[in-house]
């Protein structure tokens, strides 16, 4: 058996013994999102004794005879006093099945920006819509934020199905209606459930009510949706974090490159390019866990070392020579703004990919998205909080970045406020241009102490 051969397999088997499912709910004020998560915490036992107890007194204090799940998720007080969700709130639970990281983000239009952080790494959105109201425009809003977010599987969960009779006709063109306009904006797989978050219809337990629908529940549909990619089907990329001189006795000559490979499978003997600076070397060993291994795949953290002596640091991105990202200085983005203070046409930021963060000017806002119609509202001039929009952006010093349709991690950035430190903008990078060759230095990049470049 070949060598590759026995690698695939062995990834095969290691990614289906650790099964993760990362997903994100979404949906208008009052369609139940906190119920729900609150019942499938319930009902899948992954609630503490303490936490139910401490529920149950909340509820009673509140006149309700029965406890409220919402309050399992509405963690911060002005949550409670409202009954609203306000901040994403994130919880951990497990089954025999599989582990999840659900991330509970809010309904509100004004906090548009949770939802897409919640969303920016989950490989699946649970969409609530209320039965008696259907498709409304923050529904078309959240299935837009996971188109362009890349979520590859979108679950639409029809609730409260018990205050419209638990009727198949109302689901039926729900589910249609959703499907039709999710499936134009490129979303590639949509499930939809029928439930009752409120009475646990469909949500862990199959409903003794809707006898109609055969489909899957919330639960089992979470436990059985494939989400484990091969990662050879993947180009490698392995953002550099940090660079291991011990200067040992032991170890005098031991110049490894340590990280999270973020894409990938690499392997002893691959040819690989360093990027900004175009220069080529060989994997001469990978560490992992203190042991050396011929074969490391994503999301491993791992060592690398290289056959020759090369200038390697922090912030420097190692890919295979066959298939290393474009170079470029000049990023063109599909960006969710998510301070209160508005991006500007000449604002100076910094730009964060991966491990490298470099100075950046905005150099132009072509347009603003108009979520509700997904009309381009063009030249802005600044985009507010919760806008998404297209920017270019020139960076004082070359990038290696691919395009965000190809890869999650690698094409996506954040724009920080280079006074505070405070997170401005989120960044899905799309088509770059004007890029840089290996052996010319881009124009500008030397000027890394003033703005001008």
């Amino acid at each position: 058996m070949s060598t590759t051969n026995t690698a695939r397999s062995d990834l095969t088997v290691d990614a289906g013994a650790t099964s993760l499912l990362r997903f994100a709910t979404a949906g208008s004020v009052d369609d139940g999102k906190s119920t729900l998560v609150g019942r499938l915490l319930h009902d899948s036992k992954s609630v503490l004794a303490d936490q139910l107890e401490a529920v149950e007194h909340a509820s009673r204090n509140r006149g309700q005879e029965a406890p409220d799940l919402a309050l399992l998720t509405d963690g911060l007080r002005a949550e409670r006093e409202q009954g609203i969700t306000i901040d994403v709130a994130y919880r951990y639970f497990a089954t025999p099945r599989r582990r999840f990281i659900l991330a509970d983000t809010p309904g509100h239009v004004q906090y548009t920006r949770n939802m897409v952080t919640g969303a920016s790494t989950a490989e699946l959105a649970v969409v609530l819509v209320d039965a008696r109201n259907g498709v409304v425009e923050q529904t078309r809003r959240h299935a837009a934020v996971a188109a362009l977010l890349r979520v590859p599987h979108v679950v639409l969960a029809v609730n409260k199905m018990d205050l419209v009779d638990y009727q198949e006709s109302v689901f039926a063109a729900i589910a249609e209606e959703f499907t039709a306009y999710a499936g134009s904006l490129g979303v590639p797989e949509i499930t939809a459930i029928p439930i009752s978050a409120l009475a646990g219809d469909n949500v862990v337990t199959p409903s003794s009510t809707m006898d109609w629908y055969g489909g899957p529940t919330v639960l089992e549909h979470l436990e059985t949706v494939p989400v484990v990619a091969d990662p050879s089907d993947d180009p490698a990329r392995f953002p550099v974090q940090y660079v291991i001189r011990p200067q040992t006795a032991e170890h005098p000559d031991y110049r490894g490159y340590a990280g999270q490979i973020a894409s990938g499978v690499l392997r002893v003997g691959d040819a690989v390019t360093v990027l900004p600076s175009g220069r080529t070397s060989t994997v001469e060993g990978i560490d992992a866990l203190g042991r050396s291994v011929d074969v490391a795949w994503a999301p491993q953290s791992v060592t690398l070392r290289l056959a020759d002596d090369l200038d390697v640091s922090r912030g420097d991105l190692i890919a295979p020579t066959a298939a290393a990202p474009s170079v470029t200085q000049d990023v063109e983005a599909t960006v969710c703004h998510v301070a209160d203070r508005p991006l500007t046409v000449g604002q100076r930021v910094l730009l964060k990919h991966t491990t490298r963060t470099v100075k950046a000017i905005v150099k132009e806002i072509p347009s603003r998205l108009t979520l509700d119609d997904l009309s381009q509202h063009p030249a802005p001039g600044e985009l507010a909080a919760n806008d998404i929009g297209r920017i270019v952006v020139r960076t004082a010093a070359p990038l290696a970045l691919d395009a965000y349709a190809e890869s999650r991690r690698t094409g996506s950035f954040l724009l920080i406020d280079p006074a505070d430190g405070t997170t401005l903008t989120a960044g899905m990078a799309g088509t770059a241009f004007a890029e840089a060759t290996a052996d010319t230095a881009p124009q500008g990049a030397a000027d890394d102490e003033g703005w001008d470049f």
